[in-house]
């Protein structure tokens, strides 16, 4: 299963994490959300039918695009 770990600079705190990891988990395919407010950085795993890019897409939307 793909995995990626990603800095997301607008995280600020725990409240930040629980969304990130509530929407993408929403997706069908994604089986792991972990995300630190600390280092904010999350890192994602997923299968089909997800994709990065719709993984991406959905960060973005939710106004935490990874850099």
């Amino acid at each position: 299963m793909p995995e990626r770990t990603v800095h997301i600079p607008s995280i600020t705190c725990d409240h930040c994490t629980r969304t990130i990891k509530l929407e993408l988990e929403e997706l069908d395919g994604v089986t792991t959300v972990e995300a630190d407010a600390e280092t904010k950085k999350a890192t994602i795993v997923w299968g089909d039918p997800a994709d990065w890019k719709t993984i991406e897409q959905t960060l973005e939307e939710i106004g935490f695009a990874p850099e």
